[in-house]
This record gives structure tokens, C-alpha cells and sequence, in this order.
């Protein structure tokens, strides 16, 4: 037999050979994989920094949010909606203090003229508006706008942050001026590292907050590796070169709410770093594992295999949004990998939990919105009952005076006519005083409503004419003019143009009334002009706002709470049309011109017939004004009418049962029991026996009637009430 025996080697060099077959391949798996897990912490770095970039940038519209979320209450303030200015200049100065690094706030029109500044007195004269171009876009929308960061001219640097409201004069934009520092603290709060640099751009790409050397490149453009990132897509990451032309590994987001632009930075250096001292330990390995025995080797590979499984799981948790719990490792890269997928986590947590606060916030803000919404109808609520306790304590007293003048009328006193028609001029202008006063309310509050049918315009400017009284009226008007309208606002609108051509017309006006074209529709014009004060451009533009008057001596001869246009451009426009003042200037005249639309002709009224108050009439007059119970006594007593007088509603059921009467007129406002339930009982103790009830109060609201014919009431009559009107309704 032979012997094949082929190279012998010792064993040793057997165990150096063998090693060294199965070291090349795994020297080869070890290279790529060394390779591989290069490039899954290149993404897992990436994905990281742009995660701390998308944190950042939702805190940067936290804060921007915030920000609007304050301008947002202050324009939500009652001065806002009465057009305080000056309340309103207040409200934002004490806002503005109250804010970390806010300089101030500014509110300016739609043209980008400063209204005020907190940062001056109020009055003070306006400065010219930083960034129009971010104020325009709020104007310009329904949106709030962050503005570019700008030096101003004592040099500090500030962004606006701007929110568009609607005063009662148009639209403004509402700014907070913010300083920079504020950003830079939010950038300060994160957790990075000293060699990342932070920065935050507006949307011009001007630098607002930087984490190193913040103030040296406040407001200074972006190098020019990274504009071109930028300009690629709205977020990503990639190498780029910072302002100190340092190489670094970029990761920026846009945000797609406010156009700012957050970029977080790495050195290349930093990150390639471990790569190389990964591949030194790798290369040290490999000496060791050829003179290290396959057991120990093999033991290792166990132990990283162990870990890499570990970051795996840590990853899928991470992606299911489980706690990530990662073991620690003794090889470098292994040990990166899990600190980035805690990282990761952490600003996935800290996202979710700014998240919450943000939901929280708007959740307190709607509450907020909410109760003021409330606190704003209470107000209004207030407001009406006031107006209606107002005008009631303000006609009580002129019932008693009003009267009184027609007491004296019927005992035919000659002697002091003059002073009677003093007195009654004065008392008409009181009423019609408390008339537009209640009037204007029901117009703010949407509750003036109108009875619309066919009525002759020309026969209403007719009667106004002749009514118009210590005014010389002129009327050009065809015989009959039909609109669809209310007679009886018509009357109050050509009532009020006539009492204002007589406050400042010179003592003369002219109505024109005709039928005109105007665009396709036909169209019934109404002109009253005079030739007194006129008026001057800027009045013009002003002359139907509410409480809105011409410049008058101390005096004030010419009177009034400058309601009367306001209240006529509204019935006007209730009914479908237009009203508009014209004036060649001051001392030429001037004319107010009424565009309605035209109806068809409808039945003319029919007058009631006059039904005459019937002698010796047993009439109950219960009030708890004296002055007003005895006058209109007296008055009644004087045209032949049987007067019971009664001031508490105990007294009037008390005198009802001495002897029934055939009418009662009854106070509303009475001590000891209201007039609905004093006209209830006293229906009660008719027992089915005609008795005429007629309500007369200083309560003139819709509602008012309505509660009066509720509670058995035949007739309203509101304060003062004249003779004829008692006549009237005690004839029918």
C-alpha cells in the first residue's frame, strides 16, 4: 500500500492556515457589514435630526400660535367691538407687558397706516409700518401672518406676528412685535449637541435664532450650499457648508402653517467620527480574532448578534410607538444605534406631549371664546332692559307735563301761549330724544322689524310737510308714488331729514320726489335739501354714523345725540334702498338723497271715522305719579269725562268695587302689583261686564305690547299721551 501523503504542516500552522481560510470571509461579512451599519446610522441620524427639526419647528408655531392666540383675545375685547381706541390701546399695552420679549403691540389699517403703538402714548404720531409685505398678506386674508425679522431704528431686531380683525370702520391687522430672543429660547430648550448648530429662518430665509453666535448673524441669509437645500423641496436633510464654512450634515423642515424654516446641524466630521473609530476597532479585531481561538470568536459574534436583535426590536418599537428599551452594548456602533432610537423616541414623546398641550390650549381657548361669547349676550341683554328702564323713567315725567299743556289748552288761557308752545316744542324734542335712543338699540341688536306693504310715498311726504312744524317745506311730487314700505318708518325717515334740515337748513327745505333709473331697476328718489350749513368732505364720509356730529359751540343750539341719520340709513336700508348726503361745502346747503324700490299701487287707507267720547263716561285712572294721576284727572274731568283717581292697585280694585266704570287707564310700573295683574283682576271682577282697559306706561317695546294684549289689555298707549290720544282710546 502506498503512502499518499501530500504538504505536511504542523499544527500549529494547520490552526494558522484554518484560521486564516475562515478569517477571509469573515473578514470580507465584517468589512460590509461594517459598511452597512454605516449607512443605518447615516439614516438613522438623518431621520433623527430632522425629527429634532419638525420638534423645533412645531414648538417655532406653538409659539407663533400662542402669540396669535393673545392678539386673538385682545381683538375678542368689548373695546374692539365699541371702537375704543383709546380702551383698546390700553387693553394691548397691558397685554404686551405681560408677554416675555414682546416689544409691543401695533394696530394698523388694511393700507398700512399705523393706527397706534404700544410702544408710544396713545396719539402719538404714526411711524412707519415694518415688513408691508407681511402686513399686506393679512390684510389680504383671514389668517394670521408671521412676519420677517428686521432691525428697527434704534437697531434692535424684531418679527411681527400678525392677526387681521373687523372694527366697525373696516379691516386692520393687529401686531405683536416680537423680539427674537424668544425663538432662541425655544431652541436653547432642546436637547443637542454642542457641535450641532440651530438655526431658525423666516420666510424670507433671513436668520431669526441661532444656537451659536446668535446676535453676530441675526438677520443675515443662509449660506449658499444651504439655500440651494432648501430650495429643493420643503424639508430634507443633506451636506451643505455653515455660514463659518464649516462641513455639516444638514436636516431642515418648512412649516407649512407660518413659511418658517428650522435647520439643524451637524459637523461631517462628528458624524464620520465613530465610522472611523468603528473601523479601527474592526481592524483591531481582526489582529486579535487570528490570535484569539474560533470559540472566543464565536462567542462574540453571539454576543453581537444578541444586540443587533435588540435594536431591531427597539426600532419596531419605536415605529409602533411602544416604549423603546434598548440593551446596552460594549461595541461603539451598536451602542450609537440605540442611543439614536432613544433619542428618536424622546422626540417622538416630547412631539406627542407638545401635541397635547396644544390640543389642551385650543381647548381652553374655545372655552374662553365661549364664556365671553356669554358674557357678551348678557351685556346685551343688560343693555336692552336698561334702554327700556331708561325710556320709561324718562317718559314718566313728561305724561304729567304733556297733560298739563293740554289742560291748559282746553281752559283757553291766554296769557302764556307762548311759553305752552315753548314747553310743547321742548317736550317733543325729549320724546323724540328717547325715540332714537330706544330706536338705535333695536337696530343694533337686529330687532327692528318692519310691516311692508304697498304705501303712497307721495302722499307720506305730503303729510310730513305739513307736519314739519317752524319749518318752511317746499314738495315737488307726482300725486301718487308707490313703494313697498312701512308708512310709519317712512314717516319717522322723512321726519328726521326734515328735523335735521331744520337744525341746520336755515329754516327752509325742499322735498323733491320723482321716479328714476337706476342701474336696470326702477326706483323712487326722494331729495330734501336746504340751503344752510352744508357740510365739508369729512363730514360727509361720517354724517350716518351712530353719535356721530358736526363740530358745534358749547352751546349746542342745534341739539340732538346724533342718531337720527343712522337710524334713517337703516329703516332705508331694511326696505331695500339707499341713502346718501351731498354738499358743495360748508354754508352751501345740502341734500339728502333716498333711493327706494318701487311696488305696485295698492288700496289707499281708509281713515277711521271719528267716534266721539261719550259723556259722563265713568273712567278709572290709576298711577302712582301724582303729578301725572292729577293733571290727566283734571284734563278728562274738563271734556265731560266721570274720573276716579287711583295711585296703588289695592286702590284701584277698591274703588272698581264702590261702583264699576266703564274704562280704566292703568300705570304698568305700580307699587304694590303690576298693571297685567291689576288688568287681569279687574277683568275678574267684571264678571263678563264691558270694561275697555288701556295700558298707559313708559314701556314702548314690541314685547311690551305684546305682554299687554296677553294680560287683557285692550290698547297700548306709551308716554307721554296727549289728549287725542286719550280720546281715541277711550272712543273706541
Amino acid at each position: 500500500m502506498h503512502d499518499r501523503r501530500g504538504i505536511t504542516l504542523s499544527l500549529r500552522h494547520l490552526l494558522l492556515l484554518l484560521t486564516a481560510i475562515g478569517f477571509l470571509p469573515l473578514a470580507l461579512l465584517g468589512t460590509w457589514g461594517l459598511m452597512a451599519a454605516a449607512d443605518v446610522q447615516q439614516r438613522e441620524q438623518d431621520r433623527s435630526m430632522l425629527e429634532l427639526a419638525r420638534a423645533l419647528s412645531s414648538a417655532v408655531d406653538a409659539e407663533h400660535d400662542g402669540a396669535a392666540a393673545v392678539l386673538g383675545g385682545i381683538a375678542n375685547s368689548p373695546a374692539v367691538r365699541t371702537g375704543d381706541l383709546r380702551a383698546f390701546h390700553e387693553l394691548a399695552t397691558q397685554h404686551a407687558a405681560a408677554q416675555a420679549q414682546w416689544l409691543g403691540v401695533i394696530l394698523a389699517d388694511a393700507a398700512g397706516r399705523s393706527v397706534f403703538r404700544t410702544m408710544a402714548p396713545f396719539g402719538a404720531a404714526p411711524a412707519p409700518v415694518a415688513d408691508p409685505a407681511s402686513l399686506a398678506r393679512a390684510a389680504a386674508g383671514d389668517a394670521p401672518v408671521a412676519g420677517g425679522v428686521m432691525r428697527g431704528a434704534g437697531g434692535r431686531a424684531a418679527f411681527p406676528v400678525r392677526l387681521p380683525i373687523d372694527l366697525p370702520r373696516g379691516r386692520f391687522v393687529l401686531s405683536a412685535v416680537i423680539a427674537p430672543d424668544r425663538i432662541v429660547n425655544v431652541i436653547r430648550r432642546q436637547r443637542a449637541p454642542d457641535d450641532w448648530v440651530i438655526a431658525v429662518m423666516d420666510r424670507d430665509g433671513r436668520r431669526v435664532a441661532r444656537s451659536r453666535e446668535h446676535e453676530r448673524y441675526l438677520g443675515g441669509l443662509a449660506s449658499p450650499g444651504l439655500q440651494r437645500l432648501m430650495r429643493s423641496a420643503r424639508e430634507g436633510t443633506g451636506d451643505s457648508r455653515t455660514i463659518e464654512d464649516v462641513p455639516v450634515r444638514t436636516a431642515f423642515t418648512t412649516s407649512s402653517r407660518w413659511g418658517w424654516t428650522v435647520v439643524v446641524s451637524a459637523p461631517t466630521a462628528s458624524l464620520r467620527s465613530p465610522v472611523l473609530r468603528g473601523a479601527v476597532v474592526y481592524a483591531a479585531g481582526l489582529a486579535l480574532t487570528l490570535a484569539a481561538c474560533i470559540g472566543l470568536a464565536s462567542l462574540l459574534s453571539r454576543r453581537i448578534v444578541r444586540r443587533i436583535d435588540s435594536l431591531v426590536q427597539g426600532a419596531a418599537a419605536l415605529g409602533a410607538g411602544a416604549p423603546v428599551a434598548v440593551e446596552p452594548s460594549r461595541v461603539r456602533e451598536i451602542g450609537q444605534m440605540g442611543q439614536a432610537l432613544a433619542a428618536a423616541a424622546a422626540a417622538r414623546d416630547r412631539h406627542e406631549r407638545e401635541r397635547s398641550d396644544l390640543l389642551a390650549s385650543l381647548e381652553r381657548a374655545v372655552a374662553s371664546q365661549e364664556a365671553a361669547l356669554a358674557e357678551a349676550r348678557e351685556a346685551g341683554r343688560a343693555k336692552d332692559e336698561f334702554l327700556a328702564v331708561l325710556g320709561h323713567e324718562l317718559r314718566n315725567p313728561l305724561s304729567p307735563i304733556v297733560a298739563s299743556l293740554d289742560l291748559m289748552d282746553l281752559r283757553g288761557e291766554m296769557g302764556a301761549q307762548r311759553e305752552r308752545a315753548v314747553l310743547r316744542r321742548q317736550v317733543a324734542h325729549l320724546k323724540r330724544l328717547v325715540d332714537d335712543l330706544l330706536d338705535v338699540s333695536r337696530i343694533a341688536s337686529g330687532k327692528l322689524e318692519l310691516d311692508l306693504r304697498p304705501v303712497d310715498l307721495a302722499d307720506i311726504a305730503r303729510q310730513a310737510a305739513a307736519a314739519a312744524a317752524g319749518l318752511r317745506v317746499t314738495v315737488q311730487a307726482p300725486p301718487s308714488l308707490w313703494v313697498a314700505g312701512d308708512d310709519s318708518r317712512l314717516a319717522q325717515v322723512l321726519g328726521n331729514l326734515l328735523s335735521n334740515a331744520g337744525r341746520f337748513g336755515g329754516g327752509e327745505a325742499a322735498i323733491t320726489l320723482a321716479q328714476a333709473i337706476v342701474g336696470d331697476r326702477p326706483m323712487a328718489r326722494l331729495a330734501v335739501s336746504d340751503r344752510g350749513a352744508g357740510m365739508a368732505p369729512d363730514l360727509l364720509a361720517r354724517v350716518f354714523e351712530p353719535f356721530y356730529q358736526a363740530p358745534q359751540q358749547l352751546a349746542r343750539r342745534t341739539g340732538g345725540l346724533g342718531l337720527g341719520l343712522a337710524i334713517v340709513r337703516k329703516i332705508v336700508e331694511l326696505h331695500g334702498g339707499q341713502v346718501a348726503a351731498h354738499s358743495p361745502g360748508p354754508g352751501l346747503g345740502s341734500t339728502f338723497e333716498v333711493l327706494l324700490p318701487l311696488a305696485q299701487p295698492g288700496l289707499a287707507p281708509v281713515e277711521a271715522p271719528h267716534v266721539p267720547v261719550p259723556q259722563g263716561l265713568r273712567v278709572l285712572l290709576v298711577d302712582d305719579n301724582e303729578d301725572a294721576a292729577r293733571s290727566s284727572a283734571l284734563m278728562l274731568r274738563h271734556i265731560g269725562l266721570d274720573v276716579q283717581v287711583a295711585h296703588t292697585a289695592h286702590e284701584a280694585l277698591a274703588a272698581y268695587g264702590d261702583g264699576p266704570v266703564d274704562a280704566a287707564l292703568l300705570d304698568i310700573g305700580l307699587p304694590d302689583m303690576d298693571g297685567y295683574a291689576l288688568a287681569m283682576a279687574l277683568r275678574a271682577a267684571a264678571d263678563g261686564r264691558a270694561l275697555r282697559l288701556v295700558a298707559l306706561t313708559g314701556y314702548g317695546r314690541k314685547g311690551d305690547v305684546a305682554r299687554a294684549a296677553a294680560a287683557g289689555f285692550d290698547l297700548h298707549l306709551t308716554k307721554p299721551a296727549s289728549l287725542e290720544d286719550l280720546r281715541r282710546a277711550l272712543a273706541a
